[in-house]
C-alpha cells in the first residue's frame, strides 16, 4: 500500500513537471487569450465607429419652417444618451483589450524557464521528503504549493473562462456584434451620397442638406430612436459577455483555485 502510494505520488510529480516543462496547457491558453484580445479589439473599432458616425449625425442642425417661420434644431440631439454609453463601452472595450494583454504576458511570465526550474527543485525535495515515509515540512509544501499556483494557475484561468464563453456566451456575443455593425452602417446610410466634385461640400454641409431635403423630420427622428434601440440592447449585452470573460469568470476561478491551494498545503480556511 505504501509502495503504491509512493509511485501514484511520482506519477503525478512527473505529468506536473511534464506539463511546466513541455507548456501544452500554455500553448492553448495563449491561443484563446489571443483569441479573446482580437475580439475584444474588434469591438472596440466598432464602437468607435460608431460613436463617430452618431457623433456626426448629433451635430447636424436641420433647417424647417412650421407657419412660415424658420426654426433650425439638431434632431440628431435625441442620440445624446445613446452616444454616452458607446463612449462608456469603448472605455470597457478598451479596458477588456487590456486584460487579455494582462492574461497573455502572466502566461509568458509564468511559462519562463526559472520559474519551471525552481518548480522541479521544489518537488525532489518535497518528493524526497515524503518517500522517506515522513511528512514533507509544512514551509515546504506550502512553497511548493505557492509554485505550482504561480506556473498553472493563469493557464488554467484562461482555459476556464475560453470554456465558459464558448458554451455560453459566444452566440451573444456574435449577434451583438453583428448588430452594432449594422447600426453603425444603418446611421452611416443617413448620410446623402457623395456630391460632385466641383460642389467642394464638407461632411456636416452635406448632411445638413441632406436633413433639410427630407420633409418628415419626425419620421426621421423615429428612425433614429428605433437604431439607437436595438444598439443599446445589444451593447448591454455585449458588456455582461466581456465582463464574464475578463472578470467575473477569472475572479471565481481563481479563487477556487486558491481554495484548492490552501487544502493542499494544509493551510486552514477561516470561517466568516
Amino acid at each position: 500500500m505504501q509502495l503504491t502510494r509512493r509511485l501514484l505520488l511520482l506519477l503525478g510529480l512527473a505529468v506536473v513537471l511534464g506539463g511546466a516543462w513541455l507548456a501544452p496547457l500554455d500553448s492553448s491558453a495563449s491561443q484563446h487569450a489571443q483569441a479573446g484580445l482580437k475580439r475584444a479589439l474588434v469591438t472596440f473599432a466598432t464602437a468607435r465607429a460608431l460613436n463617430a458616425v452618431i457623433s456626426v449625425v448629433q451635430g447636424t442642425e436641420v433647417a424647417v419652417q412650421p407657419a412660415g417661420v424658420g426654426v433650425i434644431f439638431a434632431p440628431g440631439q435625441v442620440l445624446d444618451p445613446v452616444n454616452d454609453l458607446v463612449e462608456q463601452f469603448s472605455s470597457l472595450m478598451l479596458a477588456a483589450s487590456i486584460a487579455f494583454g494582462v492574461e497573455l504576458a502572466l502566461i509568458k511570465i509564468g511559462g519562463y524557464w526559472a520559474v519551471s526550474l525552481a518548480l522541479t527543485a521544489l518537488a525532489v525535495a518535497w518528493a524526497w521528503a515524503n518517500w522517506r515515509a515522513a511528512p514533507a515540512p509544512a514551509w515546504l509544501t506550502r512553497l511548493f504549493v505557492g509554485l505550482l499556483l504561480v506556473r498553472f494557475a493563469v493557464p488554467l484561468v484562461v482555459l476556464g473562462s475560453e470554456a465558459g464563453f464558448r458554451l455560453f456566451l459566444e452566440k451573444d456575443y456574435a449577434a451583438g456584434q453583428s448588430t452594432i455593425e449594422l447600426s453603425t452602417n444603418r446611421f452611416a446610410s443617413l448620410s446623402p451620397p457623395a456630391p460632385a466634385p466641383k460642389a467642394q461640400e464638407t461632411l456636416p454641409e452635406r448632411i445638413r442638406n441632406w436633413w433639410s431635403q427630407n420633409a418628415d423630420v419626425g419620421k426621421r427622428i423615429d428612425e433614429l430612436q428605433d437604431i439607437a434601440g436595438r444598439a443599446v440592447e445589444h451593447i448591454v449585452k455585449l458588456i455582461v459577455v466581456f465582463l464574464l470573460q475578463t472578470l467575473v469568470v477569472p475572479l471565481l476561478l481563481l479563487w477556487a483555485l486558491a481554495r484548492i491551494g490552501r487544502e493542499l498545503a494544509g493551510i486552514p480556511v477561516r470561517s466568516p
